[in-house]
C-alpha cells in the first residue's frame, strides 16, 4: 500500500517547499497531487471491488487489463516511501528516519488489528443474529475458534481475505531501509537484485510467508513477489525528482505503453460480464495477482509512465474538482480501513438479503459517502492544526 497513512511520510515530489523564513527543522517535501488522487481513487476502488456479486465491481481498473488498485497501492508505497523517508534519512539522519519508520509500522498494525477485531465482532454477531456463516474472509479464523484465530491473525500468522494487504505494507516499510541503502548504493544494481527475487517467486510459489488462513498457507500477496513493485515504486521517485516532476517524456514510450494498454483491454477484459462478444486475441489464463504475474506487472509499469509522464494529469489532480478524492489519499489509512468496514457491511447484507437494486444503490452511495466524508472531516481538521501552527510561529 505509500504509506498508507498521511502524517508520517507525505507522498510528495522531492522539490523543497520555498521558505518565506528560516526553518529550525528539517524542511518538508511538497505534497504530490498525482500520488494523492491516485491513491484515493485505489481507495474507493478497493470498496467497490472488495463486495461480491456488485455491480459497481464491473467497471473498475481490473476489467479493464490485467492490473488493479493493489499494485497501484504498493508501487505508490515504495514511491512516497522514498519521498518520506529517503529524504528524512538525508536530512535528519539514520537514526531519526528508523525511529519515524518503526512508529509508522506500529500504527499501521494498530490499524490492522483494530480492523480484525472489528470484523470478527460483527461476522460473530451476524452470525448469532442470522444462523448464516461466512464462505471465506475470517471463516478459517473462526473454524481454528475466535480466541486462537484472533491471536493468530494478530500475528500475522493467518491473514483472511480483504485484510492482508496492510500486513504487506508493515513488511515493505519495514525493510525500506536495506531498499534505501541498495539504492544510495546503485539504482539499477538494486532493481536488478529486487528482480530477480521476484522471478524467483514467480518460478517457485513456495517461496512465501506461511498463511493458516490459506489453501497453500501462503501470504495471498507473496511479498517476495510484491517487493518488486515496491523499489520500483522507490526508484520511479528519484526519476520524477530529477524531471522536475515529471517521467522523462518520449514519444516511443508512450505509444508502447498505449499499445500494451490496449492488449491489456482487449485480453484482460470483462468481456462476458459486460455481455459483449470476446475480443480476446489469446487463448491464455489470467495472470497470476499472488505474484504480480509479467503481465501484470507490464501493465502497471505502462499505466504509471503515462501517469506520471504527462502535464496535463499533474494540472489536473491539482484542480479543485479532485479535492475529495485527493483528501481520501491524504488520510489514506482512516480511509481504507472505514472502506474495509464499509465492504464488510455490504458483503453482510448482500449475504442477508441478496444483492437486489435498491440495496446495491444504498450500499454503494453510503459507503462512498462515509468514506469521502470522513476524509473531508479529517483533511478540514489537518488544515485548521496546521493555520494554527502557523499563526503560533
Amino acid at each position: 500500500m505509500t504509506s498508507i497513512d498521511h502524517r508520517e511520510g507525505p507522498a510528495a515530489s522531492d522539490v523543497p517547499r520555498p521558505a518565506a523564513a528560516p526553518s529550525t527543522g528539517p524542511a518538508k517535501p511538497i505534497r504530490d497531487a498525482r500520488v494523492d488522487v491516485l491513491r484515493g481513487l485505489a481507495l474507493l476502488t478497493i470498496f467497490i471491488d472488495h463486495i461480491p456479486r456488485n455491480a459497481p465491481a464491473l467497471f473498475t481498473l481490473h476489467n479493464f487489463g490485467f492490473s488493479d488498485a493493489a499494485e497501484i497501492f504498493v508501487l505508490l508505497a515504495g514511491y512516497s516511501s522514498m519521498i518520506a523517508y529517503g529524504g528524512l534519512f538525508r536530512r535528519a539522519g539514520a537514526w531519526k528516519a528508523l525511529a519515524r519508520i518503526a512508529r509508522r509500522c506500529l500504527r499501521i498494525y494498530l490499524f490492522q488489528a483494530g480492523l480484525l477485531i472489528a470484523t470478527l465482532i460483527i461476522v460473530r454477531i451476524w452470525m448469532d443474529l442470522t444462523g448464516l456463516t461466512p464462505r471465506f474472509g475470517v471463516a478459517p479464523l473462526l473454524q481454528m475458534g475466535l480466541v486462537p484465530g484472533l491471536l493468530r491473525g494478530l500475528a500475522l500468522n493467518a491473514l483472511p481475505n480483504y485484510l492482508d494487504i496492510l500486513p504487506l505494507y508493515i513488511l515493505l516499510l519495514a525493510v525500506f531501509p536495506l531498499v534505501y541503502l541498495g539504492i544510495r548504493r546503485g539504482v539499477w544494481w538494486a532493481l536488478v537484485l529486487s528482480g530477480a527475487l521476484w522471478l524467483v517467486a514467480n518460478v517457485d510459489h513456495q517461496l512465501n510467508l506461511p498463511n493458516a488462513a490459506a489453501v497453500d498457507d501462503g501470504w495471498y500477496f507473496n511479498p517476495f513477489a510484491w517487493q518488486f513493485l515496491f523499489v520500483i515504486g522507490a526508484a520511479l521517485a528519484l526519476v520524477v525528482r530529477a524531471g522536475d516532476g515529471l517521467l522523462p517524456w518520449r514519444n516511443w514510450a508512450a505509444a508502447a505503453a498505449g499499445a500494451y494498454l490496449g492488449f491489456a483491454l482487449l485480453q484482460g477484459g470483462s468481456w462476458a460480464d459486460w455481455g459483449l462478444p470476446d475480443l480476446r486475441p489469446l487463448a491464455i489464463e489470467a495472470p497470476d495477482k499472488s505474484h504480480v504475474g509479467p503481465l501484470r506487472l507490464l501493465d502497471i509499469l505502462a499505466l504509471m509512465y503515462l501517469f506520471l509522464s504527462a502535464p496535463a494529469v499533474a494540472r489536473l489532480c491539482r484542480s479543485r474538482r479532485l479535492r475529495s478524492i485527493d483528501a481520501c489519499g491524504r488520510h489514506s489509512l482512516e480511509i481504507f480501513a472505514a472502506g474495509c468496514l464499509a465492504a464488510l457491511i455490504g458483503r453482510i447484507l448482500y449475504r442477508t438479503f441478496d444483492a437486489t437494486w435498491p440495496l446495491q444503490i444504498a450500499v454503494n452511495g453510503g459507503g462512498l459517502a462515509v468514506m469521502l466524508g470522513l476524509a473531508h472531516l479529517l483533511d478540514t481538521r489537518a488544515r485548521h492544526r496546521e493555520a494554527g501552527g502557523r499563526v503560533e510561529r
